[in-house]
């Protein structure tokens, strides 16, 4: 990335505003973003930890926090969420209560965990946190729980489910948070055929929604900042929680990697 576009993104961040005016690649948006990051641990309260993520440069950042899978520890979700904290994010990952916490506990958590972090007031992360500007993500159980979440929380400004598992779609019929879900024709933990896909189905044509499917991907690729699961991570809190358009053009599923890939966009 240039020194241009970095300053403009830096500055417009300072102000707390939208860095629509960024030039930005899909090179970018596979390796770390332009902000050095520090981390600090917070108290749990409502979840069983949780570690903040905040980049180093002063200004106002949306808070995104990001849960684990079933009987899968805080550090199994820490390097996507790393890379989407170095593209300008406050982001709060957490351990449950239990390794055994089902999605509606994870829900739970996930909105705690934003309560929580939003309410620091030392460390790296005080003061540059936009409350106004909310995200939940996860994986597995914890994708799950993230749309449970954005059900919940219509004031959400984005939802990102990484091979998400629920035993039931029925609550997702009612969000409005724009939701971006991603699988693996691979995953026999968490088929898309009955899980991801039903999902998708069950939000409402008339919310942003997104579902892709990476080809040969296992139920395990979120532990990685694999691609495209990491830049369409990035790309869709940059669209719908920066209100940053130019990401729009990294979510119309041109990746060959999709086995398949649909949405209500463009965005």
């Amino acid at each position: 990335m240039s020194i241009k576009p970095l300053f403009i993104a830096t500055t417009l961040a300072f102000l707390g505003l939208s860095t629509a005016a960024q030039a930005v690649t899909l090179d970018d948006l596979k390796k770390d973003g332009p902000f050095a990051i520090s981390a600090q641990s917070i108290p749990a309260s409502g979840f069983g930890k949780g570690t903040v993520y905040s980049p180093n440069t002063p200004g106002k950042y949306a808070l995104v926090a990001v849960c684990p899978g079933f009987v899968s520890a805080e550090s199994s979700i820490t390097e996507i969420s790393k890379r989407l904290a170095t593209h300008g994010f406050v982001v709060v990952t957490i351990g449950t209560k239990t390794l055994l916490d089902f999605p509606s506990s994870r829900a739970s958590q996930l909105l705690a965990a934003l309560k929580a972090a939003s309410a620091v007031t030392t460390g790296p992360a005080a003061g540059k946190i936009d409350v106004t500007r909310q995200v939940v993500a996860g994986w597995s159980m914890g994708g799950g729980g993230t749309l449970e979440a954005a059900a919940a929380t219509p004031g959400l400004k984005a939802a990102v489910a990484y091979a998400p598992w629920n035993l039931s779609s029925s609550k997702y019929k009612s969000i409005k948070v724009p939701s971006a879900i991603i699988g693996g024709t691979a995953d026999t933990v968490a088929p898309v055929a009955s899980h991801s896909q039903p999902f998708y189905n069950a939000i409402p044509a008339t919310t942003p929604k997104l579902l892709g499917v990476i080809q040969g991907a296992d139920h395990f690729f979120p532990n990685k900042a694999s691609e495209p699961a990491s830049y369409t991570n990035i790309a869709w809190v940059k669209r719908f929680a920066d209100g940053n358009t130019a990401y729009a053009d990294f979510l119309r599923g041109q990746d060959a990697a999709w086995a398949s890939f649909a949405s209500t966009g463009p965005f």
